[in-house]
């Protein structure tokens, strides 16, 4: 298997978390390999687009959207995934990591999607967006940050980090609170929506009415056409994480979301770096005491 690429297990997994964003015919053939991978790694590719109704190039493209550099390396992934069933295998407890595998394959295992879900996200992030992002909240007179759940928690770590350097940033999880506030943006001010799949209520709503009220809106997301999108003049796209019954994307998607904080804190830092060094060493002399051992 090349280096980036999924291993077999995590084939199927990867269809379900890439699905909503998935043209007709592209769904369709990735259904059809998920679904069947013993009978569509005997398939040639133009079979394989006979089969699902679609066209060769669309194959490849379906290979490459479920991160195959072409389709013969997906071909090679199905034969080992239809191997894998054959055999009676231990079942899977997440993607890849099966009920018997020992503590050190969990967390070796467990490293290397981390690892590779920041690869993605960094490869995949429009740094054109990246920077608009970063210079709106440089320049914010106010900042909210709407997200609930697990992207809750995303929201207030770019809330605290954004404080610690001297920006007005607030994040709310709750919506009738979020939407309160959203009312009472402006021009020059700036809605953050942290969103996963770009398709929660209670995320959209303040975004949208932060929108129409003037300020700069971002949203945070791994659906880069998802719904959210219709109301954010910045889009900033998370690797989709791949999602399983016991680790579910609103686990695993954190680690990519916190990446992209990471860069809008750092990069805002830069831009404002005569306001942000006296704020943070402030922030830190202010918390030291709370930090310090007594002997």
């Amino acid at each position: 298997m090349k280096p980036g690429t999924p291993p077999a297990p995590a084939l199927q997994a990867r269809v379900r978390s890439l699905a909503p964003s998935m043209t007709r015919s592209v769904l369709a053939v990735a259904e059809a390999v998920a679904a069947d991978p013993a009978g569509c790694a005997r398939l040639t590719v133009s079979a394989l687009a006979e089969r699902t109704g679609t066209s060769e190039a669309t194959v490849v493209r379906t290979a490459r959207l479920l991160g195959y550099p072409g389709y013969r390396d997906l071909r090679l992934a199905l034969a080992a995934l239809a191997a894998r069933q054959e055999s009676g295998s231990a079942p899977a407890v997440t993607v890849d990591i099966a009920v018997d595998d020992s503590l050190a394959d969990v967390v070796a295992k467990l490293a290397h999607e981390e690892a590779q879900t920041l690869a993605d996200t960094a490869a995949g992030l429009d740094l054109t967006q990246l920077a608009a992002a970063v210079a709106a909240l440089a320049a914010a007179r106010r900042i909210d940050i709407y997200g609930v759940g697990a992207s809750a928690l995303v929201g207030q770590d770019l809330a605290h980090k954004l404080l610690r350097i001297g920006l007005i940033a607030h994040a709310h999880s709750d919506p009738h609170l979020a939407v309160t506030n959203a009312v009472q943006l402006r021009p020059g001010d700036v809605a953050v929506a942290v969103t996963h799949s770009g398709s929660t209520g209670d995320v959209i709503e303040p975004l949208r009415v932060a929108f129409e009220h003037g300020a700069t809106t971002i949203a945070l997301t791994a659906r880069p056409h998802a719904p959210v999108t219709h109301h954010a003049d910045v889009v900033l796209a998370t690797s989709a994480a791949r999602e399983t019954q016991l680790r579910p994307a609103a686990m695993s998607s954190r680690t990519s979301q916190l990446l992209v904080v990471d860069c809008l804190f750092v990069a805002v830092a830069q831009q404002t770096y005569e306001k942000a060094a006296p704020a943070l060493a402030a922030s830190y002399e202010a918390l030291a005491h709370r930090h310090r051992t007594s002997r």
